[in-house]
């Protein structure tokens, strides 16, 4: 299709996404809706790479609350990054959409390896990534994952899928006077503070030049119409 805005994207899906309303766990509803929506990108000619949170089912920053250590609870973090990925995996295959888990913690039995050309491979071949298991290392989030996992594989885009529709000045669940913006530079995001991506991912899209798309994971046509070309949620960008 030549009107696509994005050929490569990179979805960043938070393990909340997958808990849907229940809000700890995976919702197989929602993990399934989702799916859809990706075979339907791939169906488009689009490559598609995923990262998916861990939250819905361990916070490495709960188990540092109660006394934890925090090397030990963000390999916690990883290990559910893992358990999301298949499960969103086997929504896929059940789809018919060919899909690859890679980790970053060698799990051989469970996943492939990370391997960045194998990744690229498997794009090529319009099969669905899912990188789990973070970077690897503690003290990261995935959203750095994110972030890091786009700029080797090239992605042209991170669409960033959340609860809400976009970025908010502040909380609009709690403030009803809350502004949307429409359009955010890289440093107006840092400066201000806004919970968009951490600072460390914020800053590794901005060295390598990769818009972040946030939007709302409420409509499930969202992603289709991101990719093509309709104004949708909030952009981050260097201009």
């Amino acid at each position: 299709m030549g009107n696509l805005k994005y050929k490569r994207v990179m979805l960043k899906l938070s393990g909340e996404a997958l808990a849907g309303k229940k809000g700890y766990g995976i919702d197989f509803d929602v993990a399934k809706s989702i799916a859809i929506e990706i075979k339907e990108l791939t169906s488009m000619g689009i490559s598609v790479a995923v990262v998916v949170g861990g939250g819905n089912i361990w916070r490495g920053r709960s188990g540092k609350g109660k006394g934890m250590d925090r090397t030990t609870a963000d390999y916690m973090g990883m290990l559910a990054t893992c358990i999301n990925a298949l499960a969103l995996q086997d929504s896929l295959e059940n789809l018919g959409v060919n899909t690859r888990v890679q980790t970053a913690i060698e799990m051989r039995e469970v996943a492939e390896p990370f391997i960045r050309r194998r990744a690229m491979r498997h794009l090529e071949k319009n099969r669905v990534v899912i990188f789990a298991g973070g970077t690897g290392n503690p003290y990261f989030s995935t959203d750095t994952t994110a972030a890091l996992r786009a700029a080797e594989i090239e992605a042209d885009v991170i669409l960033l899928a959340k609860k809400v529709d976009g970025v908010y000045d502040k909380d609009p669940h709690k403030y009803k006077d809350a502004q949307k913006f429409n359009k955010l530079t890289y440093i107006q995001v840092l400066d201000k503070g806004l919970q968009v991506m951490d600072s460390t991912a914020t800053s590794l899209c901005m060295d390598n030049d990769i818009p972040i798309l946030v939007f709302g994971l409420d409509n499930p046509e969202n992603i289709k119409k991101i990719v093509l070309g309709e104004k949708i949620g909030t952009i981050v960008c260097k201009e």
